[in-house]
């Protein structure tokens, strides 16, 4: 793993999330995005060289509307930048981790993504990231 690519923030609300978080880093945000196959819609933040996701549920099955059902708003995830995430999941998975994107999908911000379960990482959901543009071994 390269470094941290983001951190997501799931929130209830994204219009008034992004007025917090404008005032927050004295700027606006740079993309909003729908991913429609997570059910989510981004806003993305960039401040020095660390990125902020917030996070909107578009459906109440989505992963985000059922974290915020359970824990409230809140940090959901760290995304890690890495070279070649089929490589990285491989690694992962013989190191004991429970990978739960076998397969890597396109996420937000013109990534490859996939996720590590919180139970086998001491309760922080971990999301690897690919640029897309990079090799992606297809």
């Amino acid at each position: 793993m390269n470094k941290i690519e983001h951190i997501g923030v799931a929130v209830k609300d994204l219009e008034k999330s992004n007025i917090i978080f404008a005032s927050l880093f004295g700027k606006s945000h740079y993309k909003i995005e729908e991913v429609e196959s997570e059910g989510v819609k981004t806003s993305f933040f960039k401040t020095g060289p660390n990125k902020i996701e917030l996070l909107q549920a578009t459906n109440p099955d989505s992963p985000i509307a059922k974290f915020i059902d359970k824990k409230g708003e809140g940090i959901h995830h760290i995304a890690f930048a890495v070279e070649d995430i089929k490589t990285e999941i491989a690694r992962l998975k013989n190191e004991g981790f429970i990978v739960l994107n076998e397969v890597p999908k396109k996420g937000a911000d013109n990534k490859l993504i996939a996720f590590l379960h919180p139970k086998s990482t001491n309760g922080v959901l971990i999301e690897l990231c690919q640029e897309i543009s990079t090799k992606t071994n297809d």
